[in-house]
């Protein structure tokens, strides 16, 4: 009798038994428990116990008698790490899978723990039977580690663990490579029907691993017929046909991708897409690709001045700049984010991460400054006090913001986009106006400023919007953005208290 036959027959239990007046009966001695616990589940002891608890239940189970309903306790059924093994990627999320369902407010970072040398510090997540332990941090090389689960953790009927969950495994000193970027992200709506499907690793990869067997792009559960090919860190799927008009993918990435090291994925990645209804009619926003995931990327430096900075849910890279060209942090912190240089050594693949990133910069750049639909429309000097739908506007020198507010108005399209090509200097003027307002469903991640020369957000300005500089930026003080500051050759410098916020989705 197989686990699958041993739940039947707890939901036949459950069905003949569902009189009024019922009651609970657990296998839940120290026995049973551990037999449960174990992977190598013993299953013919179980079935033995269970026949025997059901014999007991079905002779005295009649209507409107005092009747009882075999349920096995709940038990972590299978651990990964499992129990004792070694040379575990740094980078790893520790999990347990309990038996049965679980109730999610039992599982917190009180009843599941991880501890090294002191307690790990970490996120506690819980979904379909599975609770999930992610480090704030990488894991320390060479190192053993306790998960323990403990009987603060309950089923649904409010009945505990019966012991403490408790087992080891030791770290190795290399990192599991991570999916960092899809493109098309996932769930992304409007992507074009000849678009190339691709994925960016958090290192390089072994090119002999990724193949149409391990990069699959499914429609309906089909994969669909394509090409894969790898360079660098980024995989790519380039479909035979065109796809289907508004209709759902699903790009799957398997876990039997491997780095050069022979490390694997921690699990098969999965992220959605959907396509627009006509080929051409996908948005005209800026691929930014890699440097999605930057709230700063800079060539030569980065730097804060003075004050509280903070940058809130995005990352800080420099390429070719190295680290010691990064000042100011703290008093600057990131939140929910990394820092990365060119000369970084403690994680294998960055100095490539970054050049890619810079090459995307590069490329989603000259995207703006060359796009052409709708045809543009030809602005120059201060914008403050205006109000301008979606589209493409061309400034052929410098470009203000200063004697009011600009508003952007999506007109209720919450896909509209603006891309602002500027040939020399942008600025905005704080004090009487200066800001960037969105109404009518206008969303910052739409927003470009490709600026020719170098960039200035005024003092006090509220910005929105991703702008694409060819030398530097700088945020005066107290200016705060939901958007990027990407500046390809030059630095990125914030002077004082200054916010950079990830666009909302």
């Amino acid at each position: 009798m197989g686990l699958w036959h041993l739940r039947e027959l707890y939901k036949t239990c459950h069905q003949l038994c569902n009189t009024k007046g019922l009651s609970i009966l657990y296998l839940c001695s120290e026995e049973n428990s551990s037999i449960i616990n174990s992977r190598k589940m013993n299953i013919r002891n179980l079935s033995a116990t269970l026949a025997l608890a059901l014999v007991v239940l079905f002779t005295g189970c009649k209507k409107d008698d005092y009747n009882a309903i075999v349920e096995v306790c709940p038990a972590v059924f299978v651990t990964s790490p499992e129990d004792g093994e070694v040379n575990i990627p740094l980078n790893t999320t520790v999990t347990a899978t309990f038996n049965k369902k679980i109730d999610g407010q039992t599982i917190s970072d009180a009843s599941f723990t991880l501890r090294g040398s002191a307690f790990v510090v970490g996120e506690v997540t819980y979904t379909d039977s599975t609770a999930s332990f992610s480090p704030n941090t990488d894991l320390a090389p060479n190192r053993t580690y306790e998960g323990r689960i403990t009987t603060q953790v309950m089923d649904m009927m409010g009945q505990p663990l019966q012991t403490d969950h408790v087992w080891t495994f030791s770290t190795g000193a290399t990192l599991a490579p991570m999916v960092i970027l899809t493109s098309p992200l996932n769930r992304a709506t409007g992507v074009a029907l000849d678009k190339t499907i691709t994925a960016t690793f958090s290192m390089e990869m072994d090119a002999s691993t990724l193949n149409d067997a391990s990069f699959t792009v499914n429609q309906n559960g089909n994969p669909i017929d394509g090409t894969v090919s790898y360079e660098g860190s980024t995989v790519r799927f380039v479909p035979a046909t065109a796809l289907q008009a508004n209709t759902t993918y699903t790009g799957i990435i398997t876990a039997d991708v491997e780095n050069g090291l022979g490390v694997a994925l921690e699990d098969d990645y999965e992220w959605i897409f959907n396509t627009s209804s006509a080929i051409g009619e996908a948005q005209v926003g800026v691929d930014l690709k890699s440097v999605f995931w930057f709230g700063i990327i800079a060539g030569v430096g980065v730097s804060n001045n003075a004050g509280f900075s903070e940058i809130r849910d995005l990352n800080v890279g420099i390429y070719p700049g190295v680290r010691s060209s990064i000042t100011g942090f703290p008093p600057a912190i990131l939140v929910n984010g990394k820092m990365y240089a060119s000369d970084d050594t403690f994680e294998p693949g960055i100095p490539a991460m970054l050049l890619q990133a810079k090459n995307d910069l590069v490329e989603a750049y000259l995207f703006a400054e060359k796009a052409t639909s709708p045809a543009p429309a030809t602005v120059s000097g201060d914008q403050g006090g205006k109000t301008l739908a979606p589209g493409i506007y061309k400034s052929t020198s410098t470009l203000l913001i200063e004697s009011g507010n600009l508003t952007l108005d999506a007109q209720g399209d919450e896909n509209a986009v603006w891309i602002f090509q500027i040939a020399s200097d942008f600025t905005t003027v704080g004090g009487a106006g200066g800001n960037v307002i969105l109404t009518n469903g206008a969303k910052a991640k739409n927003v470009y400023w490709q600026t020719g020369s170098s960039a200035t957000i005024g003092d006090g300005t509220s910005f929105k919007g991703n702008i694409l500089a060819l030398t530097s930026i700088t945020m005066n003080s107290g200016a705060v953005a939901e958007g990027r500051m990407l500046a390809r050759n030059g630095s990125v410098v914030m002077t004082n208290t200054n916010i950079i916020t990830k666009p909302q989705p």
